[in-house]
Formats: C-alpha cells, structure tokens, sequence
C-alpha cells in the first residue's frame, strides 16, 4: 500500500526537522506516471535563489525526493525549449502584467536536444492560485506537418488523429483557443532543468532553473539544442532584479502541499515571487529596443512595445 501523503497546515510548518529521515527506496509513485501528464490542477510558488543555496537545498531534499528519471547525470538536468505563443498586440503577456485573476498561456515546448524528441501542446491556465495545465504529446514529424507551410497548430484539420485519443482531445483544445484569439510565435525560451519528485507523495515536484535564455522570433520552428546563436541571458541581475545572477526554485503540489515542502521554505527562508520567464523575456526585449517605461510597471508603457 502507497503511504498516504504528509500534509500540514501553516502552524505545522514552524516545526523543522531535527534530524535526518533515512531514505525511502519506493517506486515512482503517480505523480511520475503518464497519467497525470495529460491534465493537472496544481498550486505552483516560485522563488529566485543565490547559487550558493543550491546545494544546500538538494542535501536537505534528500529523504523525501527521487531524482526525475528524465534527468541525465549525476544532477538530474534536461534542457527545455519553449516556444511561447501571443496575441499581435501582447494580451496573454499583458493578461499576466496586469494581474489578470484568470488567464492562460500557449506554449509549444520539447525537452533534450530537441530534433527527434516529442512536443507537447500546453494550455497552461491560471485561476486565481491554482494553475490548470493540459498539454497534448505528438512527435516533431507531426508538428512540422506537410501542409504547404501551413502552422499545424492553427490547422488540426491538415493532421492525421494522434493515436492517444487524450492527446487528441488536448490538441484540438489548444488548436481552438489559439486560433480564436488569433495566436502567432512570440519568443523562445531555453533554459536547464534540475528536477525531482516527491518520493512518497501523491504529486510533489522541485525544480532549479538555471542558464535561462530567450530569443525573439516569428518563426514555429523549434531549434535544437545545437542552435545557439542569439540567445540572450535573462538570468541575470538586471532580468532577476536582484544584486546576484542566480536560479529560479519552484515547488509544485496540489491542494495540500507535504510537510517537507513547507519545512523546506521555512527552513532556507525563502520568499515567493511572480516571476514568468516570457514577461522577463518581453521585459528585457523591449528595453533593448530602447522603449521607455512608467514608474508603476516593469513592462506596460504609453505605447505600443509589443514585440
């Protein structure tokens, strides 16, 4: 029988562990399952962390987490490609600036180096706390499809089924909601993954993110890992907006998030924050095409700054 989940309220949390749990050797558990990687409804919270923390955070995670057996190396890391989805004029950028209490994101992501590895469709929702992802798996030759040029994305017509009628489902979800509001590539968005999931829970993820790039482009072509050229750094002090370069911690649970977790943040004295790597991306776009910016926001101006 799985052990249930640990879970715990706010006043649970201010009591720390005093000492070290011996490591569990289980299984994957659910949260590492295919089945879960179709539809989730999860709490995410993100924090921007000093390299110097890193290493102290992977020795505490220790008892509780598995390394995500998609990670290559010592350091379960991957690299992730995403290509992010907008209006002409910015409304899912602008939607996330001004706070908006439920809107989404299109993105069109592959994992490793690219070429022959699968894509997958995201419909990333947000409503309110709660982030509602779906995403939809095919391979890159059905992603590029042979229509005449034709973006598969915007034409599910021109594509044969997907053999996983869930996938299927999912792809002509995305495919509506792009078309209906008129959705063009914006920028990609490149970075390495350092994941790992809860060992015992029913769905528990942590994440670093480190060597965060982006690139401007109009293109649906997603580039493999050997396309290095114009990329630029958003991890940086100024993209960060701290006095260090440094990695993007996020930690994902549903409703009731394990004790660890809540430990964990108590223990490192981690603060939360709204960052979104295409908002960064825009942000430092536009102030490298010398648009201006008002006082009470870091990307909404009197004119027009789309990209």
């Amino acid at each position: 029988m799985t052990p249930p989940t640990q879970s715990a309220t706010a006043e649970e949390s201010n009591k720390l562990v005093s000492s070290p749990l011996p490591r569990l050797q289980v299984d994957a558990g659910p949260s590492r399952k295919d089945v879960k990687d179709k539809i989730i409804e999860r709490f995410e919270q993100k924090y921007i962390i000093h390299p110097n923390l890193v290493p102290k955070i992977r020795e505490y995670i220790k008892p509780f987490c598995i390394a995500d057996p998609n990670g290559k190396g010592k350091i379960p890391e991957y690299a992730v490609t995403t290509l992010q989805l907008d209006t002409p004029t910015m409304d899912l950028a602008l939607a996330k600036e001004r706070k908006t209490y439920a809107r989404f994101k299109l993105r069109v992501r592959t994992y490793g180096k690219g070429g022959s590895a699968p894509v997958f469709l995201e419909l990333k929702r947000k409503v309110g706390g709660v982030i509602i992802k779906s995403r939809a798996k095919m391979t890159m030759e059905q992603y590029k499809g042979d229509n005449d040029g034709l973006p598969i994305v915007l034409n599910p017509e021109q594509c044969e089924l997907l053999k996983n009628p869930v996938d299927n489902h999912y792809f002509l979800e995305y495919s509506r909601v792009a078309r209906n509001v008129g959705a063009r590539p914006k920028m990609l968005i490149r970075y390495i993954r350092e994941s790992y999931f809860g060992a015992n829970d029913d769905y528990a993820r942590l994440t670093f993110d480190r060597r965060i790039t982006y690139r401007p482009t109009r293109s649906w072509t997603i580039p493999g890992i050997e396309d290095s050229k114009g990329w630029r750094p958003m991890d940086s002090q100024v993209g960060l907006n701290r006095p260090f370069a440094g990695y993007i911690f996020e930690l994902k649970a549903m409703r009731d998030a394990p004790r660890w977790m809540l430990e964990l943040v108590e223990r490192f004295n981690l603060t939360t924050t709204g960052f979104c790597k295409y908002a960064t991306a825009w942000r430092l776009e536009t102030l490298f095409r010398g648009f201006q910016y008002d006082s009470a926001s870091q990307n909404t101006t009197s004119t027009n700054n789309s990209i």
